[in-house]
């Protein structure tokens, strides 16, 4: 596990106008306690003919991006194009991933995943033979994990609209 680079802030465009450089920012610590805190999570990806899909999930939030295991979507769409946003279930004080998802195989790094996803949701996830997240129930999927490029958020109001740029996290 490689862990994110530090970010580097700087204030946005939003809504097509640059905001100015004088704004407060953000500090990438109140936006990872934010990322850490959530309990819903949007993904949006691309199908393979070019459509968008959205879809919520339960995912975490780890050193190295955010961690999330979704079905057959996410299966076919990710792997044909790896794009994806990944935004907090709050208009209010948003936070929006802009990245890359990689799907993950090994059983060190998922049992990470796993470690922290089974107490935050109160839910009996485990590592497969094969690589895949499965649940109590039978139900299975892979995992992937999403390297930030860039982060936008803000306070309530539009208050302190920050970017963050990872620059060594570019794929």
């Amino acid at each position: 596990m490689e862990a994110l680079p530090a970010p580097v802030a700087e204030p946005p465009i939003l809504f097509g106008v640059q905001m100015p450089a004088d704004d407060e920012l953000l500090p990438w610590a109140a936006a990872v306690e934010r990322l850490i805190e959530a309990r819903t999570y949007w993904i949006a990806s691309t199908r393979p003919d070019g459509r968008p899909h959205t879809r919520p999930v339960w995912g975490v939030w780890l050193e190295d991006g955010f961690w999330f295991s979704t079905g057959s979507l996410a299966r076919t769409n990710l792997p044909g194009n790896p794009e994806i946003t990944v935004h907090l279930d709050t208009g209010d004080r948003p936070l929006i991933v802009e990245g890359t998802a990689q799907q993950v195989t090994d059983a060190t790094d998922l049992a990470r995943f796993v470690a922290a996803y089974n107490p935050k949701y109160d839910w009996d996830v485990a590592v497969s033979d094969d690589g895949q997240v499965v649940d109590g129930s039978g139900a299975a999927g892979p995992a992937f994990r999403v390297r930030p490029r860039v982060v936008l958020g803000w306070e309530t109001n539009m208050r302190a609209p920050t970017r963050w740029r990872f620059p060594s996290a570019a794929p």
